[in-house]
């Protein structure tokens, strides 16, 4: 009996890429059933992140070995968006990704996260919105982002700009995006055309295609607006602030959302 336990354990940690949280659902697909799970913790060979989900004893998980879990063993439509996104392709460097950052993830409507990844205290905090931004196909522009052992699904460059943009300017400031877009000249304009005629948010197309003809990216060049329904009628993000007539939105001047700040503190 010890003899196929012992079996048993070495073969699930075979298939449990490092890293990652394992849920209760995907044990048993592994014949690893609650009781064995139970003498598992009991011998230290595993132990528990919250109700129903697991690490390796020995293994430290932060929230993408969490996020793994969630689309590879639960089947969640969850992906890294937004800012953290392109942190981790390489642009927004000058954003803090350890301690103390914001992760942000997103989801489908009606999509909720379970209890254990809710409460586990990860090393960063976690900003979970579900939306239908890109209603018309859910997947385009997620990749997959090797993490070593394990890979998850992020958004492209191209989809997490228009992500972060979604935020704005409740959470995320009009500068910033800005500042954001300056970094992205390498776009494809393929991807950017599909996301651009799929997304759902006239405010999100309408300020991409403004940010993007300010830092005068070669790829603009290339796209079909003819394709993209930008709406109807005027968006203002700020009043007083700069009018773009070719997409009837108005914008915080430079600076403007610095000197407002100083005048709230």
């Amino acid at each position: 009996m010890a003899s196929e336990t012992s079996s048993k354990i070495n073969r699930l940690l075979k298939k449990w890429p490092s890293g990652t949280v394992a849920v209760l659902r995907w044990l048993e697909k592994q014949g690893v059933y609650q009781q064995l799970v139970h003498e598992y913790e009991k011998t230290s060979w595993l132990r528990r992140v919250g109700q129903g989900a697991y690490a390796k004893s020995a293994d430290k998980v932060d929230w993408p070995g969490g996020l793994f879990a969630l689309q590879q063993q639960m089947g969640l439509p969850v992906h890294a968006g937004g800012k953290t996104a392109l942190q981790m392709q390489g642009y927004a460097h000058f954003l803090p990704l350890g301690k103390g950052a914001t992760v942000s993830l997103f989801g489908l409507p009606d999509t909720k996260l379970p209890a254990w990844f809710r409460q586990y205290r990860w090393a960063a905090k976690v900003r979970y919105t579900t939306t239908s931004l890109f209603a018309g196909d859910a997947a385009a522009g997620l990749t997959k982002r090797e993490m070593g052992t394990f890979s998850i699904r992020v958004s492209t460059p191209e989809r997490a700009m228009m992500e972060v943009l979604y935020f704005v300017p409740r959470e995320e400031s009009y500068e910033g995006a800005r500042l954001l877009m300056e970094g992205l000249t390498t776009l494809r304009p393929r991807l950017v055309q599909v996301l651009l005629e799929h997304c759902a948010s006239v405010k999100v197309k309408r300020l991409f295609m403004v940010l993007a003809e300010g830092c005068r990216h070669a790829w603009v060049t290339k796209l079909n607006l003819s394709k993209v329904d930008f709406g109807k009628g005027k968006r203002m993000l700020a009043r007083g602030g700069r009018f773009y007539s070719k997409y009837s939105i108005s914008v915080p001047e430079a600076g403007a959302e610095q000197r407002g700040s100083a005048r709230r503190t």
